[in-house]
């Protein structure tokens, strides 16, 4: 929805779509409705006003968002590499060379685990995150957060300096008031104080809680993380009453039930169970078998769009369909009161499938949902067979497990009983995320002493005496532990750049020596845990490899006892659902513009969330797609912006947290709305009888699924494993023709030939090709306004497509990079030679030469080119040049961009095997796009090389290239979409 549009008549929309009169694959209601701004769209490059600039916007926000886009902020300890020793990934050159990267291992801790990570350093400057191939929780890929980490080390907003009433103090201030209090806590055993963190995975961390809590035993230590595992915690309990957390290997799997998990998105396994569940899902010739994904969810998601099988429903509805089943398969505690006509034909031949595939399966719940669907679930695995298989069980990741909403609650009733003297909040923003009805800000008030470490001056420090600069990870040490156990180091690439300290360094405070470093407290506690003989070779091993051996979880043997039947009311009303946003998380990351601008996966939205209604309710309501709302349910309110979307449940509401910061930045602040203010502490997830009420007015919402356009098209080709087994010749018979007589003249190549094969089969939508590819080619943000105009610079987007009609329609994804046309439309109408055919035939653009005049872009048929209307990086200012990639010229205004295939890592590539005398190999060459995709979706490779693996894709049949009917004869082709739906229920 952007400025100009106006509403659609769904009732029209639905019934052209029940006709068969609409597109086949469709990316939003608009183009169903055929509307006057959508034909706007399609025959203009450009909207309205997109060449020039707009006197309504802020001009002074929009400098000061560029600035965050690529500030990278003081010049002092910018180069400046941690005194303490740091291992390099590769061996390292006696000095630092200019010009040659080098590439440390380290760890992203983020969503209750770790993630695995390799950082480029220039000259000690990291510029460029990639994934560590050792790492069991990235195998070599990552997704957009991590990606995006790099812009948040730059942040200029971050905090810089110790604080103390708001004014500026110094750590050794802080120091001698704070120890001054803990020395008059000792003959109190701490009664007074207590500490507040967020999910510990650190063993360092989790080791210096428990010491501090042995010198001082009268005091507290809670935990509280809004996106906490609470829910999977006590369903553990529940059934096998013991902690333990499963692990699921996709990888051994034939057929998977997620009811509301998003675990190709969301949780801390997500990047490694994105890998495993991409290779089941794989068809090439001689391997037919492919995993079937059943989806019940209550709201669309990246992993419902690959099922094979949807079921929209209530989040409070999906316990009783899980009841349901496990009565269908004998399983203790289901029960089946009353068959619900809208899953009646799922229960049947869904358990059929899962008792043919025992001990092959998955029944998976998600964060969200209640205790009692996770015991169910750990219940049905146990009774299939697949417990030990592909269901494991584990030790919990986290140390000290507890329910974190219950911890915060106990610290709240502790505050308000005037037993707290001195409270120390080490991360997190609970000011800000905390449920409403706990009053935490309120409560705050009321503490003698408050401490609050993190990364920005955010709504939780403006409440607290004293604030800390929080240390990014990549300028401190630490270690972690990812989804199955095993423990990386954290070690710093450049030294913190405003003098910040970690979670260590501050706990060091309760300690004789309060100025330890991170590197001696990490160091410290390893050494404890090891032999002093090989304590060094262990030390530096793991600091290289990135993993710390011998560390990953065994599983652990459990017996899942009975449960007995409840009797589930249905809710009645409306139900409202609370999700962590796919790019903000719950609001972490609001300050980095390149995660803002990123379009949603299902939406496409940016610089915003909203209140996501199915098209049912919208059209009982009269809703349209800007409608400004008021939600309300009891005491608790919450007003955004509507948005349709088609897959919603008809009575149920989804809204993204991590928005509506009122302390987040120059980039985040006052952007979208605060869904935490409808959680509540008995009820965070989820919650009936919602009221929702039209306020009368309407608000701009920046989305991207009407650009770039390819309407009229079948851009996505789709179909079943069956029809692909029976007839393999149907991909090519949905649109593409045989190529005729070219009007351009043949080129022979004999060197090496650059292509890309792109698997849609694979892809999930997760955009991390984006972000990466961003963050290589230097590639700025433009901000909400511009990204309205359609001026939005990414060099690959994601589509999204939707197949049948509005209430729950099947969805699929689609990356778009230049096509590297070897017939290129662009080439032949550039008045310059701008853009031009390389020896190995990429389609190049000599930015020195352009003059733009935008013909390229006016004449390619995909869409893919982006022109630099206005100065959106400041490239002449030096300390905004830290973490840019040197290696990628930084483009001033006027100037046509897109997709180079990562040139400059081909070149790089291609000079050291001519200085090794040597043949370029297969493989050794990723584009950026490639390298992060966590489904391995994207491979790259020589065309001419009939060994590669890109020649052995091309020539599969499911191979197509975009648009081929035009003989551009694109290098970038893709694997057709299949699905492999069960034959008893092929029309759900």
């Amino acid at each position: 929805m952007n400025r100009k549009d106006h509403p659609v008549d769904l009732s029209a929309i639905r019934a052209r779509l029940q006709a068969s009169q609409g597109p086949r694959f469709w990316r939003s209601l608009e183009e169903v409705a055929d509307t006057p701004e959508f034909r706007e769209y399609l025959h203009r490059e450009f909207p309205r006003g997109a060449a020039e600039w707009d006197e309504t916007s802020d001009r002074r926000r929009f400098l000061k968002l560029m600035g965050a886009s690529l500030a990278l902020a003081g010049l002092t300890a910018c180069t400046k590499q941690p005194r303490e020793t740091i291992v390099p990934y590769v061996r390292a050159p006696e000095e630092i060379i200019p010009g040659k990267p080098l590439y440390f291992a380290t760890a992203m801790p983020v969503g209750g685990g770790a993630l695995g990570l390799l950082v480029e350093s220039h000259m000690g400057r990291p510029t460029k995150i990639e994934g560590n191939p050792d790492h069991p929780a990235s195998l070599g890929s990552t997704d957009a957060q991590a990606q995006a980490a790099v812009l948040d080390l730059y942040d200029p907003d971050r905090s810089q300096t110790v604080t103390r009433l708001g004014e500026i103090s110094s750590w050794g201030t802080f120091l001698a008031e704070v120890r001054e209090v803990l020395e008059s806590q000792r003959t109190k055993r701490g009664a007074g104080v207590r500490i507040l963190t967020e999910g510990v995975t650190s063993p360092t961390l989790a080791h210096q809680l428990r010491s501090i809590l042995a010198d001082y035993p009268e005091a507290g230590w809670h935990q509280y993380d809004p996106i906490n595992r609470d829910h999977v915690r006590a369903g553990a309990l529940m059934v096998f009453g013991t902690a333990v957390q499963p692990v699921y290997r996709f990888d051994q799997s034939s057929v998977v039930l997620s009811l509301d998990a998003d675990f190709l998105s969301q949780g801390p396994g997500r990047i490694r169970y994105t890998r495993d569940f991409s290779a089941r899902r794989r068809v090439r010739e001689g391997r037919t078998e492919m995993a079937r994904l059943y989806v019940v969810e209550s709201s669309p998601s990246n992993t419902g769009a690959m099922a094979d099988h949807r079921l929209p429903l209530r989040a409070s509805e999906i316990e009783r369909f899980v009841q349901a089943l496990a009565a269908e398969l004998g399983v203790a505690g289901g029960s089946n009161p009353s068959t619900d006509p809208r899953w009646s034909n799922w229960i049947g031949p869904v358990a059929r499938d899962l008792r043919q595939r025992a001990g092959a399966g998955i029944v998976l719940a998600g964060d969200n949902q209640s205790p009692r669907v996770h015991a169910l679930c750990h219940a049905i695995n146990q009774a299939l067979g697949n417990a030990g298989k592909t269901v494991v069980y584990t030790d919990p990741v986290e140390f000290e497990s507890v329910d974190q909403l219950n911890s915060l609650r106990q610290l709240s009733s502790d505050i308000d009983s005037g037993t707290v003297e001195l409270l120390l909040i080490l991360g997190g923003n609970p000011a800000y995320n905390a449920p409403p009805d706990l009053r935490f800000p309120e409560r705050l008030s009321k503490v003698k002493l408050r401490v609050h470490l993190s990364s920005h001056q955010d709504e939780t420090s403006e409440l607290c005496h004293w604030h800390i600069p929080q240390a990014h990870f990549l300028e401190s040490w630490s270690d972690v532990r990812a989804f199955d156990g095993t423990v990386s180091l954290i070690q710093p690439l450049i030294a913190p750049l405003y003098a910040g300290k970690s979670i260590h360094e501050v706990l060091a405070i309760f300690t004789q020596n309060p100025n330890r470093s991170g590197y001696d407290l990490v160091r410290d506690y390893w050494r404890t845990q090891r032999s002093a003989s090989d304590f060094e070779s262990f030390w530096r091993t793991s600091l290289h490899d990135g993993v710390v051996a011998g560390t990953t979880f065994s599983n652990r043997s459990v017996v899942a006892g009975a449960l007995p039947s409840v009797e589930v009311t249905p809710v009645q009303g409306v139900e409202v659902t609370l999700h962590p946003d796919p790019h903000v998380y719950d609001g972490r990351f609001a300050n980095n513009s390149w995660l803002q601008e990123l379009p949603k996966p299902m939406t496409h939205l940016t610089w915003d969330n909203a209140v996501l209604v199915s098209p049912a309710m919208a059209e009982q309501l009269g809703l349209s797609n800007g409608d400004v709302v008021e939600l309300k349910v009891s005491e608790s309110l919450a007003t955004g912006p509507v948005w349709i979307l088609p897959g919603q449940p008809a009575d149920s509401i989804a809204v993204h947290l991590g928005y509506g910061r009122r302390r987040a930045g120059e980039v985040g602040t006052g952007v979208g709305f605060d869904a935490y203010a409808l959680s509540h502490s008995n009820h965070f997830w989820s919650r009936s009888g919602v009221e929702l009420r039209k306020l009368g007015r309407r608000m701009t919402l920046a989305c991207t699924q009407h650009h770039h356009s390819m309407e009229g098209r079948n851009p996505v080709r789709a179909g079943t494993l069956e029809q692909y087994l029976q007839h393999p010749e149907f991909v090519h018979e949905m649109g593409e023709v045989p190529v005729g007589t070219s009007l351009y003249p043949e080129q022979t190549y004999t060197g090496d030939q650059w292509g890309m094969v792109i698997d849609l089969n694979a892809c999930t939508g997760c955009n991390a090709c984006t972000i990466a590819c961003q963050s290589e080619n230097n590639i700025p943000v433009v901000g909400k306004d511009q990204v309205a105009n359609g001026r939005e610079m990414h060099w690959i987007r994601v589509d999204r497509y939707f197949e049948g009609g509005l209430d729950n329609p099947a969805t699929y994804h689609q990356p778009v990079p230049c096509m590297q046309c070897e017939d290129a439309p662009c080439e032949v109408v550039c008045p310059v030679a701008a853009t031009v055919h390389s020896p190995d035939g990429l389609n190049d653009m000599a930015y020195n030469r352009c003059v733009g005049t935008r013909y390229c872009s006016n004449n390619c048929p995909y869409k893919v080119r982006r022109f630099n209307y206005l100065l959106y990086a400041d490239w002449d200012t030096p300390s905004l040049q830290l973490g840019r990639n040197p290696d990628v010229t930084v483009r001033s205004r006027g100037v046509m961009e897109k997709c180079t295939y990562c040139v400059q890592r081909i070149n790089a590539v291609r000079i050291e095997a001519k200085r090794e005398d040597r043949s370029i190999q297969d493989g050794e060459i990723q584009t950026a796009c490639e390298q992060a995709c966590p489904a391995q979706a994207i491979v790259f490779g020589n065309i001419n090389d009939p060994k590669s693996r890109i020649s052995g894709l091309r020539g599969l049949k499911l191979n197509y290239g975009l648009l081929a009917e035009l003989n551009t004869r694109p290098r970038t082709t893709y694997l057709a979409t299949l699905r492999n739906p069960n034959p008893e229920m092929k029309s759900t």
